[in-house]
């Protein structure tokens, strides 16, 4: 397995980097917050990181994929993590998967990554170890799982990803 020595990061929003104002409801999606988290760790590869989208995903279309389907495909790096709400991630996932020799991995947080005690940290730390050995396709790691979009739902209710079917 070849080294990974850069990884390329797509943002595009989604609660990982919500900056709220008062109590939970009044909200905006604030600055990419994973190449501060990366950095702050003292990673050992180099990163670029592509701020494409700031929305909740659920409001992400058809365009806004196809977007990040294109952005993705143009760039040289094969290894790719998309920041992503997890509302959509799974159907943004089915989408980038048909993008080939690229290894893409999606992630996201289910608190903001400014809240003390984020999944945040730990789902991107997940994810960078997906990123890197995983074979080509696209993937969502959440929840310390790294799962397959065909076979994965959103359970909003337990706030979490579990297996579909």
């Amino acid at each position: 397995m070849d080294t990974m020595d850069d990884l390329l990061i797509v943002t595009t929003g989604g609660t990982i980097d919500k900056i709220y104002f008062d109590a939970k409801s009044d909200y905006q999606v604030g600055d990419p917050q994973i190449g501060r988290i990366l950095s702050a760790l003292g990673v050992a590869f180099r990163f670029h990181v592509i701020p494409l989208l700031r929305k909740d995903s659920l409001f992400i279309d058809g365009s806004d994929r196809e977007l990040m389907r294109a952005t993705i495909a143009a760039q040289a790096e094969r290894c790719v993590l998309v920041t992503h709400g997890t509302d959509s991630m799974v159907e943004t996932a089915k989408v980038l998967r048909t993008i080939p020799d690229k290894t893409i991995v999606l992630t996201g947080a289910l608190n903001p990554a400014r809240f003390e005690g984020s999944d945040a940290e730990f789902n991107i730390g997940c994810a960078v170890g997906a990123v890197q050995s995983l074979p080509p396709g696209a993937y969502i790691a959440m929840n310390g799982r790294i799962w397959d979009p065909a076979k994965v739902r959103k359970n909003v209710e337990a706030n979490r990803f579990e297996a579909a079917g």
